[in-house]
């Protein structure tokens, strides 16, 4: 099973005792994953729709709980993906239907429901509590997270920016950075940043979700961490090793030009030094010296031993220049 799955799965298995905290989840479920039918008597009919079995066996306990009336719950296969279902709890009576509308806070004071199923009042998740079990209905609906092992992102989508609107209240409610973009014909709720994702899972009171979340995420910043030591290591060693081969080369030259004895003492103790021993590192070098020197002592006359080559390269092109020049 997919991160996400196992975080809606254990989500989908708590079923809260207080009837007002169960009625917040249960409006999120209805605005986001519930269809309103209206017969030609004004006779309203609502059905739940869900993809995971525990998200509707969660959705049926909720209101039966909460209610006590009749639903009716069938299942439907995925006529494009043989393993995937579709399940349909529906309450097909109208004083059914009215009742859950009407607590959920779907229906107006004129006792109106809009066909789109906004919420008509907020007061549903005036509570901290309540403002939890509506993002954890929300997140059940229509919420998904991506597995942290590859990058971090939650979203929550909706059809309608109202809904939308109302999502991004509630979360951020909770000091929680949450954006809105258009996908399509949806408007998607999204949660980028790792330490808001996990505040958000333990706002929904997922805590094993939480806790395999925050294990992925320790393991992933070690990589990290081992992974920057490493190229800072290795970028110094190709620093080291590019530096070493042009004081030999430099030396070199000097050597094969005939002007190494015109180095001073140091200079060409220095030298002869680093050509023996090219792979050891300045401050190594600098322990060999008689007396000793310290790294910048080291680094400071083989950059003085690098311009006098320098030098006897521009005197040697100042001079094949004449000589072509007279040819």
């Amino acid at each position: 099973m997919s991160f996400s799955s196992d975080a809606r799965d254990e989500v989908a298995r708590d079923i809260v005792k207080a009837r007002h905290c169960r009625l917040a989840e249960l409006s999120a479920i209805i605005g986001l994953n519930g269809r309103l039918s209206v017969s030609s008597e004004g006779r309203y009919s609502l059905s739940l729709h869900t993809e995971n079995i525990a998200v509707a066996r969660k959705y049926f306990t909720i209101i039966k709980k909460t209610f006590n009336i009749v639903t009716v719950i069938s299942i439907k296969n995925n006529a494009y993906l043989k393993k995937s279902r579709t399940y349909t709890i529906t309450i097909g009576k109208h004083e059914g239907a009215l009742a859950v509308l009407q607590a959920a806070k779907y229906i107006d004071r004129e006792g109106n429901v809009s066909k789109n199923l906004l919420l008509q009042d907020k007061t549903i998740v005036m509570n901290a509590c309540c403002k939890r079990a509506f993002l954890r209905g929300a997140f059940l609906a229509a919420g998904s997270i991506s597995d942290p092992e590859k990058f971090y992102h939650l979203e929550l989508v909706t059809s309608d920016m109202e809904k939308a609107l109302e999502l991004q209240h509630v979360i951020t409610a909770f000091g929680i950075d949450a954006k809105i973009v258009g996908r399509k014909n949806n408007f998607v709720v999204y949660i980028k940043d790792s330490d808001s994702i996990a505040e958000f899972l333990n706002v929904m009171e997922a805590h094993v979700a939480l806790m395999n979340f925050e294990n992925i995420r320790i393991l992933k910043e070690m990589r990290n961490s081992v992974n920057r030591q490493v190229n800072c290591e290795t970028a110094n060693i190709n620093k080291t090793v590019s530096a070493s081969l042009k004081q030999i080369e430099d030396i070199t030259y000097i050597k094969e030009t005939g002007n190494l004895h015109t180095l001073t003492a140091n200079l060409r103790e220095i030298a002869e030094i680093r050509l023996e021993f090219p792979e050891l590192p300045l401050k190594e070098l600098g322990t060999m010296l008689n007396p000793p020197i310290g790294k910048s002592g080291v680094n400071h006359r083989l950059r003085k031993i690098s311009d006098i080559a320098d030098s006897l390269r521009e005197v040697k092109e100042v001079h094949n220049g004449y000589k072509e020049h007279d040819n």
